[in-house]
C-alpha cells in the first residue's frame, strides 16, 4: 500500500525564549495548519507519531491534546537529530502496513540557549549516548574545551581537508549558499545574506568551522499528514505527494573501526541509507531535482554530497562551489536555507525537511521554487546514531 504526504506545516523557528510559548503553542500551531492543508479534521487522525528530545515522556501526547482528545495512540519518538524524520518514518509505516489509513506525524522542540552539549538530554560526556564516537575523535585529535559536537564534525572536516585538499573556502560556500537560500524563507531563524568572506570571518567556534558555519539551537515545531491511497481517495485529496522511498540505516562496526571522524559522524551511514531509498523507489540521485539535507554544519553538507552519490569521494567541496548545487545548478540543495540558516530544533527538523519539499513539488514555494521540481530527497541524521533518506515524488 503506497504512503502519501497529504498537508504539511510549521512554526516559524526561531531563537529559543524568543517567543513566550510552551510546545504544545508551536504543535497547535504546526499540527494545525498541516491538518489545513490537507483539508481534514483530527478526529479523522487515527495515530500520532511525536518527536521531541529535550522535554519529559509523554510531553507529545500533552502537545497533541491542543489538536483534539479522541483518545487514539500517541507514540513518544526521540533519534537525536533524526527523530523528525524517524516520526515520518513510523507514520509511513503504518500506513503501508495497513494499521492506519490516516496519521499525523508531529516534530518540536523547545530548546535553551548556547550550544548543545555531548548529545540530547545528556550533560555528562561519560554517560552519553554517543560517548564511543567521542572517544574516537579524543583518540585521533584530542578533546578540547569547545563544544563536543562542534569538534566531531570539525575534525571530520579537518579529515576530509587531510585526505582530499578540501579548503576552507569549499566549506565556506555550503554556508554561504545556505543563508543566501534563507533569505527568502519566512519561516527562517535567520535571513541574512553573506558571501564567502563574511562566513570566514565570523568567530571561531572550532576550526576549521565558524559561527556561521554551525547551526544554531532553535524553537519550532513541523508536522506532515500521511494518508494512504484509498483514504486520499475517500476524500478526494488533492496536492499529494508519495513518500516512494525511505530506509533508515543506523551504526555499523565501520562506524568505529577506521578511527575515522567522517565515518563516526555517519557519512556510511547517509549512504546505506540512500542506497536503500533509491532503490524502493525505483529512482536514482540523476532523477532528483531538489535536496533538502542535514547540514549541522558546513562540512556535513560535503559529507552527505558523496554519501547520496553526487559527486566521487573527495570532490564534494568542488561541487560546492561549482554551483551545482543552487539555482541553476544540477541540483537545488536546502533551498530553505539549510539547519544551517532556517534553524535546528531537533525534533522538528526531519518533518520541516518534508514540508520544504512538499511545497516544492507542488510549485508553491513562492521565492525559493524550483522550476519544474518533480521529485525530492530529504536526509535527517543525527549521531549515536540514525540516518534517514526519504525520496518524495509529485502525484
Amino acid at each position: 500500500m503506497k504512503a502519501y504526504v497529504a498537508g504539511v506545516g510549521m512554526t516559524r523557528f526561531e531563537k529559543p525564549e524568543t517567543r513566550d510559548w510552551q510546545y504544545w503553542d508551536m504543535v497547535r500551531e504546526a499540527g494545525g495548519a498541516a491538518l489545513a492543508d490537507a483539508r481534514i479534521e483530527y478526529d479523522e487522525v487515527e495515530q500520532v507519531p511525536v518527536g521531541y528530545c529535550f522535554q519529559p515522556s509523554t510531553a507529545g501526547q500533552r502537545a497533541v491534546y491542543e489538536l483534539g482528545l479522541t483518545g487514539i495512540p500517541v507514540y513518544n519518538v526521540s533519534n537525536n537529530c533524526a527523530t523528525g524524520a524517524t516520526a515520518l518514518m513510523l507514520a509511513r509505516q503504518l500506513v503501508e502496513g495497513g494499521a492506519a489509513d490516516c496519521v499525523l506525524a508531529l516534530g518540536f522542540e523547545k530548546m535553551s540557549r548556547g550550544s548543545l552539549g555531548g548529545g540530547a538530554g545528556s550533560g555528562d560526556l561519560a554517560a552519553s549516548p554517543v560517548a564511543r564516537h567521542y572517544g574516537v575523535m579524543a583518540a585521533r585529535h584530542g578533546f578540547a574545551r569547545t563544544p563536543p559536537t562542534a569538534q566531531l564534525f570539525a575534525a571530520a572536516a579537518r579529515e576530509h581537508q587531510e585526505r582530499y585538499g578540501t579548503t576552507e573556502a569549499q566549506l565556506a560556500a555550503v554556508a554561504a549558499k545556505n543563508h543566501r537560500h534563507s533569505a527568502h524563507n519566512p519561516c527562517a531563524q535567520f535571513r541574512d545574506v553573506y558571501d564567502i568572506a563574511g562566513i570566514r570571518a565570523a568567530p571561531m567556534v572550532h576550526p576549521p568551522l565558524t559561527r556561521l558555519q554551525c547551526s544554531p539551537t532553535s524553537d519550532g515545531a513541523a508536522a506532515a499528514v500521511v494518508v494512504s491511497e484509498r483514504f486520499a481517495e475517500r476524500r478526494s485529496l488533492t496536492g499529494l505527494v508519495e513518500i516512494a522511498g525511505q530506509a533508515m540505516a543506523t551504526d555499523t562496526e565501520q562506524t568505529f573501526a577506521s578511527g575515522s571522524c567522517i565515518d563516526v559522524v555517519g557519512q556510511p551511514l547517509s549512504r546505506a541509507a540512500a542506497r536503500q531509498a533509491y532503490d524502493r523507489a525505483g529512482l536514482g540521485i540523476e532523477d532528483v531535482d531538489v535536496i533538502e539535507l542535514h547540514d549541522c554544519f558546513s562540512v556535513n553538507e560535503l559529507l552527505t554530497y558523496e554519501a547520496l552519490g553526487m559527486c566521487e569521494p573527495g570532490e564534494s567541496g568542488k561541487l560546492a562551489e561549482s554551483g551545482a548545487t543552487t539555482y541553476g545548478g544540477r541540483w537545488v540543495v536546502n533551498p530553505s536555507g539549510g539547519l544551517i540558516s532556517k534553524g535546528h530544533p531537533l525534533g522538528a527538523t526531519g518533518l520541516a525537511q518534508t514540508a520544504e519539499l512538499v511545497w516544492q513539488l507542488r510549485g508553491e514555494a513562492a521565492r525559493r521554487q524550483v522550476e519544474g521540481a518533480r521529485v525530492g530527497l530529504a536526509h535527517n541524521i543525527g549521531l549515536g546514531g540514525a540516518a534517514v533518506v526519504t525520496v518524495l515524488k509529485a502525484v
